[in-house]
Parts: structure tokens; C-alpha cells; sequence
């Protein structure tokens, strides 16, 4: 749906119910902590910062160019029928039985309680590390900012 509106602000409220869905596949796949950080990130972040540069710049619809754009309808067909030939092929001779979300390794990672187990007991020195430099550079940016306004 998001690349058949000819408004940019349309296609981009499309684009985030696209990564709402890929949220859900991630929740299906028993992945709930990618889930949360495909909400937080790219919707939350990256599709903010779209929808204000599309709002700021003030795009009007794109006129119609059919009689130019034969060639590249050829085109986007052929290299359609690639992917979904290469999606196919993937599929059918890949690697699910690997990975398949019942595998140990899937259930292992996938939710935010063995990810932090994982994180506490066999990183915690990495982890503390990073939480002192994320807490070194809030400080260092409030004391920068203070100073600006004094």
C-alpha cells in the first residue's frame, strides 16, 4: 500500500503499519524484545523524523508520467519476479529446519527475560561499562548545557 499513494505523508503512515506488522511476525516468532525495539526505533524514531521531512519539505503529488515510465514498469516487473523467485528458492531449499522458532537456539534468545539473564550473567562487565559511559555522557551533556545557559 505504501508505494501505490501518490501523497508522501500517506505512504509514510503506511511504511509505519508495515513495521507495526513486522512487529507482530516478531511477537508470533516469540521475539519480544525485537518486537519492542521495532516499535520504539522505527516507529517511534525514524518514522517521526520521516513525517517531519516530508511535512517540511512540501511535497505535492507526483504527476503522472505513464507514457515515460513504460520501460521502468518492464523493469520493476522483471526484478519483482527475481526476488520473489529468490524468496521462493530460499524457502523451499533454505535453512528452517535450523532455525525454525521451536529450535533451542530461537527460544533461547528470544524473550527479554533470557536476554537479560543473559546480559547480567554472562556479560555484566561489558553491560556495567556501558552504563557508566551512557550515565558519563548525561552528565557531561547536562553540565555542557547548564554552562550554555549560565
Amino acid at each position: 500500500m505504501m508505494i501505490t499513494r501518490r501523497s508522501p505523508i500517506n505512504s509514510a503512515l503506511y511504511l509505519i503499519l508495515n513495521f507495526l506488522t513486522i512487529a507482530g511476525f516478531f511477537l508470533l516468532l516469540k521475539a519480544q524484545f525485537l518486537a519492542v525495539i521495532q516499535v520504539l526505533v522505527y516507529m517511534g524514531a525514524i518514522m517521526v523524523l520521516f513525517l517531519f521531512v516530508i511535512m517540511l519539505l512540501n511535497l505535492q503529488d507526483e504527476k503522472k508520467l505513464s507514457e515515460q515510465l513504460t520501460y521502468k514498469k518492464l523493469s520493476a516487473v522483471l526484478i519483482s519476479i527475481l526476488m520473489f523467485s529468490l524468496l521462493a528458492y530460499t524457502v523451499y531449499y533454505g535453512f528452517l529446519d535450523k532455525f525454525s522458532p521451536q529450535s533451542p537456539e530461537a527460544v533461547k534468545i528470544g524473550t527479554v527475560e533470557n536476554l537479560g539473564k543473559e546480559l547480567i550473567l554472562n556479560y555484566s562487565f561489558p553491560f556495567e561499562i556501558a552504563a557508566f559511559l551512557l550515565l558519563a555522557a548525561i552528565v557531561g551533556a547536562v553540565v555542557l548545557a547548564k554552562k550554555k545557559f549560565e
